[in-house]
């Protein structure tokens, strides 16, 4: 998958001990802000239909990064090739937009269970697509944050496995492709274009299945909630994520996110009333368990 883009120095986060810590703390910070957003974006799905109202949270996102980096997008699409963003793109897109029409068809905590199952489709795509070594000091936390994950969200209630849900773990895909596209596209120029092909998807489902897009029965607080989801889950949650792929490996930043249907958990019990069981509560403490023991861990390279 080589080409002639010039290549994209990565952050060089890994020199000392303070900064070792930063792209962990940037997961564990788009998890909160995943975590709150996921109860939010199922409120205002009760006022506006799922396209219009993602048409709008990527409409915002996509202006208010191009009016704010416009010119370091400028520079960064004129060194590389669509060949290097198109793959991390379109992953990104559909994954955050099946995620969201996910969460109008079952409960906050069960689609945070299922997009965190890139944990287990991260590592496999990696060494199907880039011939990346699993190491096998990392099988037992895997398999204990799956084990997390069902007793956290499985259990509570998992309200089928539709086609929308399947498409939520192209999160998968994202991080795979997002992570080998760093070496040659700034973090910011890739944020951008995910954000535009999120938009796009939205954009052309709502025309279709909705005909249009209908924002005139959004109030001021559905319009709060909207613009919370642009600038904090998505500019900053695209932002975060791409910032840590280009130290972490993809496999490491997929079992990081673990700790988002935790904080979907907390979230969703606050401001929808979503209850969660004593082995809800087990499983909470295993995930958090295994993403303490993950960061203990020395990380695998990034792809190149």
């Amino acid at each position: 998958m080589s080409d002639q883009s010039t290549p994209v120095t990565r952050l060089p986060l890994r020199k000392g001990a303070s900064l070792r810590w930063l792209p962990f703390l940037f997961i564990f910070l788009q998890s909160v802000l995943y975590g709150l957003g996921d109860p939010i974006s199922k409120s205002a799905y009760e006022v506006l239909p799922v396209y219009s109202l993602l048409t709008a949270r990527y409409g915002i996102a996509l202006a208010f990064l191009l009016l704010v980096f416009g010119r370091r997008i400028w520079r960064g699409l004129k060194v590389c090739s669509p060949r290097d963003w198109l793959l991390p793109s379109l992953c990104m897109g559909g994954a955050y937009v099946a995620n969201n029409i996910a969460l109008e068809l079952t409960a906050a905590t069960s689609v945070a269970f299922l997009r965190s199952l890139s944990t287990m489709m991260t590592p496999l795509l990696a060494l199907a697509f880039y011939r990346r070594k699993f190491g096998k000091k990392h099988i037992p936390v895997q398999l204990l944050v799956l084990v997390g994950l069902y007793l956290l969200c499985g259990l509570g209630g998992l309200s089928g496995f539709g086609l929308g849900e399947v498409f939520s773990l192209l999160s998968a895909g994202a991080l795979i492709f997002g992570e080998h596209a760093l070496d040659r596209v700034d973090p910011v120029t890739l944020t951008t274009l995910q954000t535009a092909a999120s938009a796009l998807m939205a954009l052309l489902c709502a025309l279709a299945f909705d005909q249009g897009i209908h924002l005139g029965a959004a109030t001021p607080s559905v319009w709060m909630s909207i613009l919370y989801l642009a600038l904090f889950c998505t500019v900053a949650g695209y932002l975060l994520q791409n910032a840590a792929l280009g130290v972490l490996s993809s496999r490491t930043v997929a079992l990081l996110q673990c700790f988002c249907p935790v904080m979907t958990a907390m979230f969703s019990r606050l401001l929808l009333g979503e209850q969660l069981s004593t082995p809800g509560i087990l499983g909470a403490v295993i995930i958090l368990l295994c993403v303490a023991a993950e960061t203990m861990m020395k990380d695998d390279k990034p792809l190149s």
